[in-house]
Parts: structure tokens; C-alpha cells; sequence
């Protein structure tokens, strides 16, 4: 990526990281928990939500590094499953909130993407598309991944039966270092076919 191209990029990851954590917010009010809304976290202003590393950081250093996919988290917005009316159905619904705000956005520029040429969209306007729609596609399946602190492993503790706890014990114990190594050494062998066959059925165009 040119520098005009990797700042674009970086402001479409920031947006997307933070209408995801957003999403969170929504659906922790939704089921009973008003503390991401009382921290004020209910808002689509980025100030709220960067994180120095996830947002701007890790960001930078894969685009540096000319990685095939490129990462990143904005701060999780403050979630009390206490508050729940249901604990188990609250922390599912809360935890798939924002993959489904981002594949959402991905339908939906996906959607300009094949009917953008046909309304006469320029080029460089496409291409802001495209990237969105690749942007949003990689934040879905990246936070899927059922390495804590991604949403992923939220669900997998909530369905994990309690004879599995070690798992999550183990998890959660050794996760930053499972999470880096991921990141730098398994996102493009285990991501980079889902991003790339969901990126064409979305848009139409070759990757």
C-alpha cells in the first residue's frame, strides 16, 4: 500500500473497531447492563475507543511489514454479565454483537461494490468501498477467533460445558502470548482463504 492508500485504511479500521465495540454496548443494554452506557461508551466518537496498540500500532507495524492481513481492536467497551437478565443468552449476545455489525457492513458495501459501476461511483470511491467491505470482513472472522480477549472466546466459555474449565483456564492464562503468535505467524494460513472467498462472493471482484 502507497502512504494515501495505508491512511485510509487505518481511518476505515478505526470507524470499523468502533461502530464494533459500539455494537457491544448496544446489545450489554439491550439484555440489562448499562455500564459501557454510563462510562459514556455508547458513541461513535474514536477518542472514546483507540487503542494505542490495537488501533494504531499493531496496525502500523503489519502494514510496514507488508502483511496479507492486517489486524486491529479498539479499547472493549465495559460489560457487567452480573446486570444480565439471562447471563448465558446476555454474554452470547453481547459477544457476537459486534462480528455481526461488521459482516453487516461488509453485506452492505458489499452490495455498492456490485452495483457501484452500474450508478456511475468513481474509481477512487470504489476502491474506498472495497476496502471496507475487506476491512470489516477480516475484523468479523479475526474476532471469531476463540483466543481471549476476542469475542470467539467469549462464546466458547459461555457453551463450554464446566468439565472443560480448563481450558478456559488455560486460555485465558497463556492468551497474549497464543494471540501474538497467532497474529504473526497463523492469521494468513487460517484467515487469509475466508477473507479472500468472502471478500469475491461480497463484491464480485477478484481479490
Amino acid at each position: 500500500m502507497n502512504l494515501s492508500s495505508s491512511i485510509l485504511y487505518l481511518v476505515i479500521l478505526i470507524f470499523s473497531v468502533v461502530i464494533h465495540e459500539v455494537a457491544h454496548g448496544y446489545a450489554a443494554r439491550r439484555n440489562g447492563d448499562e455500564t459501557a452506557a454510563l462510562a459514556g461508551r455508547l458513541t461513535l466518537n474514536p477518542i472514546s475507543h483507540i487503542d494505542l496498540f490495537g488501533s494504531i500500532l499493531l496496525p502500523a507495524i503489519l502494514l510496514v511489514m507488508h502483511s496479507p492481513i492486517l489486524l486491529g481492536w479498539a479499547k472493549p467497551v465495559p460489560v457487567n454479565p452480573n446486570n444480565f437478565v439471562n447471563q448465558k443468552r446476555g454474554t452470547l449476545h453481547v459477544s457476537l454483537a459486534g462480528v455481526v455489525a461488521n459482516f453487516g457492513i461488509a453485506i452492505v458495501f458489499g452490495l455498492v461494490a456490485r452495483f457501484g459501476v452500474e450508478l456511475g461511483m468513481p474509481e477512487s470511491a470504489m476502491g474506498a468501498v472495497y476496502l471496507i467491505v475487506l476491512v470489516n470482513v477480516v475484523l468479523g472472522f479475526f474476532n471469531l477467533i476463540p483466543i481471549p480477549p476476542l469475542d470467539g472466546s467469549k462464546v466458547l466459555f459461555a457453551l463450554l460445558p464446566a468439565r472443560y474449565a480448563y481450558i478456559e483456564i488455560f486460555l485465558n492464562r497463556y492468551a497474549f502470548i497464543i494471540l501474538i503468535a497467532f497474529v504473526f505467524f497463523g492469521a494468513s494460513f487460517i484467515l487469509e482463504p475466508l477473507v479472500k472467498y468472502s471478500f469475491i462472493f461480497l463484491t464480485g471482484v477478484p481479490f
